[in-house]
């Protein structure tokens, strides 16, 4: 299941909170902000789709996430270089590096990362 970019942006509030109540989420939003219905009815798709699930105080709900950002971001990337890249990760770490005019600083702290991994896996 995906996210559509309201959901998503409503998931990173609540990533970043933790746990929120309803005025919690609709503070982070900038100005204009949603109407709580909206908000409302993002959470409830959202929870359908199982991303988020919430805890009853009273009358009141305390919405957390059940999937954590760094496996939706995961799972976004994979299907990315699926999708984009012929399922391939050097297809996709050339487009990366080429595109983004990386600083030579940042392009050897790619290096660094991938050589760690390297040692790890062996």
């Amino acid at each position: 299941m995906q996210l559509s970019k309201t959901e998503e942006q409503l998931m990173q509030y609540l990533w970043k909170l933790k746990k929120a109540f309803m005025k919690d989420l609709l503070t982070e939003f900038p100005e204009p902000k949603p109407a709580t219905t909206t908000v409302a009815t993002l959470l409830k798709r959202m929870q359908d789709k199982g991303f988020v699930d919430y805890k009853l105080y009273g009358k009141s709900r305390e919405y957390y996430p059940l999937v954590k950002k760094s496996d939706y971001f995961s799972k976004h990337v994979n299907g990315l270089i699926k999708n984009f890249f012929n399922n391939s990760a050097s297809q996709f770490a050339s487009f990366f590096t080429e595109e983004t005019n990386l600083s030579v600083s940042e392009l050897e702290d790619l290096k660094k990362i991938i050589e760690d991994q390297i040692k790890k896996q062996q």
